[in-house]
């Protein structure tokens, strides 16, 4: 290579650092979304709005494989704009995707939370299983933090290796500049499983999820994040009239923990929602409310408690 063509490699290397330098760092707000299947997200793409059904370039999503205990795929993926199709059946090999035709509360709550922040980028981090529990034995998979069957890896590992995956790409939005990522909420739907597999899973409901929202807030190293609960109800469409037999003790389970964190909210749009035939999940109208409403308490939450960072 002679010297002017030297020159002019170094002339471009050095126009395109200085491009990349001249660029400032986006700041994300980041929530983390997690639970069992009405986390998971059973509404119909099709359903949706036409103005609801677009691409969302503000609002950044990683959503982590799901998996079942002692599976060492779970918690891969790759960070994508929020659209559509991080419901149910959503695929991730930690380097592309495969979106499906349904989504969850994910896709409003972004959208919403975006809209009422102008000028604010949003970031969702999301891992649920459908039919988890978080007592020891309940469910498809557990969060129990003390799992230690077989290979020891259950839905919390899951989520952490998630949460691991999703801070380590530095750069998320595929500007060539890192972002910056603040950790800013958690939101859980779940209880279903522990209300229906026994009145010792939910006797033990309070406790295990007091810890784990501790756990969840240490991995984001907030001690005081905001923390909103999705309240779980109770389709009634079985024979003797209750779904789950035990829902009661969970309900008031929620409702203790949000009653003594001064920085937890409890969600109750779903008293109102209605199901699809299985009897266990909402339709699309469902969790499109209840992703508003996720948004909404999230900010009411945000403005009244100061997390310390």
């Amino acid at each position: 290579m002679n010297l002017k063509s030297r020159l002019l490699v170094v002339g471009m290397i050095l126009f395109a650092t200085g491009n990349v330098a001249s660029q400032e760092a986006n700041t994300y707000k980041l929530y983390y979304l997690g639970g069992q299947s009405n986390m998971e997200g059973f509404g119909y793409t099709k359903e949706l709005a036409e103005a609801m059904a677009t691409v969302s370039e503000d609002v950044m999503i990683f959503t982590g494989q799901m998996a079942l205990d002692n599976k060492t795929h779970g918690g891969v993926g790759v960070w994508q704009p929020l659209q559509p199709g991080f419901g149910t059946g959503f695929k991730t090999d930690g380097t592309s995707i495969k979106l499906s035709d349904r989504f969850g509360p994910e896709l409003l709550f972004g959208q919403t939370r975006a809209a009422a922040a102008a000028g604010t980028r949003i970031a969702i981090i999301k891992y649920a299983l459908g039919g988890s529990g978080l007592a020891k034995g309940v469910g498809y998979g557990n969060w129990h933090p003390d799992f230690d069957e077989g290979a020891g890896l259950n839905q919390y590992d899951h989520a952490l290796k998630t949460l691991r995956n999703a801070f380590a790409a530095t750069d998320i939005d595929g500007d060539g500049v890192p972002d910056r990522l603040v950790p800013s909420g958690i939101v859980w739907m779940q209880g279903e499983a522990d209300a229906f597999d026994s009145q010792a899973a939910a006797d033990e409901y309070g406790a295990n999820l007091e810890r784990l929202m501790g756990l969840l807030r240490a991995a984001l190293r907030v001690d005081d994040l905001p923390v909103v609960i999705g309240k779980i109800t109770d389709s009634g469409m079985s024979e003797d009239g209750s779904v789950m037999d035990y829902i009661g003790t969970v309900q008031r389970a929620q409702q203790d923990f949000v009653a003594s964190d001064t920085c937890a909210a409890y969600v109750t749009v779903t008293d109102d929602l209605t199901y699809l035939d299985d009897g266990w999940h909402y339709d699309s109208q469902g969790f499109v409310r209840l992703g508003v409403a996720f948004a909404k308490a999230m900010k009411k939450l945000e403005e009244t408690c100061a997390p310390s960072r």
